[in-house]
């Protein structure tokens, strides 16, 4: 891959693997660190990896550091953040948008990244699968699972609105 074409995958590929890296973890800052890793561990492979292959390479990686990024940080857990939320108190519907971020964040990770990859940034099943290093079948049984589960804590529409 040439820089034009690098560049060219940073302006089209950042904000769809940020998203996606946001909906799983929900730190902004952090986020940002896992795209940033990821398109440095790019760059750093930018003559073995061909521009076809860029997007399929940039979810995968960000992947991989988001579970590193994860794990790291697991038992770390902020002073001020627990505090607020031991806290606040808020009585007000929020929306459909926060109903669903609760109902993702619900999930397993890897139900979560998955149904995220689907449904989110529209990737086929042999993809998800190639990103994850699940199999075809497993993503389709984690995307399943995650869907019943979703249905079940969102219920119907009526519920909700």
């Amino acid at each position: 891959m040439t820089t034009a074409q690098y560049n060219e995958c940073v302006d089209r590929y950042s904000d769809g693997v940020y998203r996606f890296i946001l909906k799983n973890i929900r730190d902004e800052d952090r986020a940002r660190d896992v795209v940033q890793d990821s398109f440095e561990k790019m760059w750093v492979k930018v003559k073995e990896i061909s521009f076809e292959k860029a997007r399929s390479y940039l979810f995968t990686t960000a992947y991989h550091t988001m579970i590193d990024s994860i794990r790291k940080d697991k038992h770390q857990t902020p002073m001020e953040e627990t505090t607020l939320k031991d806290h606040g108190y808020r009585d007000e519907y929020a929306g459909l948008q926060e109903i669903l971020e609760k109902a993702l964040g619900r999930l397993p990770a890897d139900q979560r990244s998955v149904v995220l990859l689907r449904d989110y940034e529209g990737y086929d099943y042999r993809e998800i699968g190639k990103i994850t290093g699940l199999s075809e079948s497993q993503v389709k049984v984690y995307i399943y699972r995650a869907r019943i589960a979703l249905k079940k804590y969102i219920g119907s529409m009526d519920a909700v609105i």
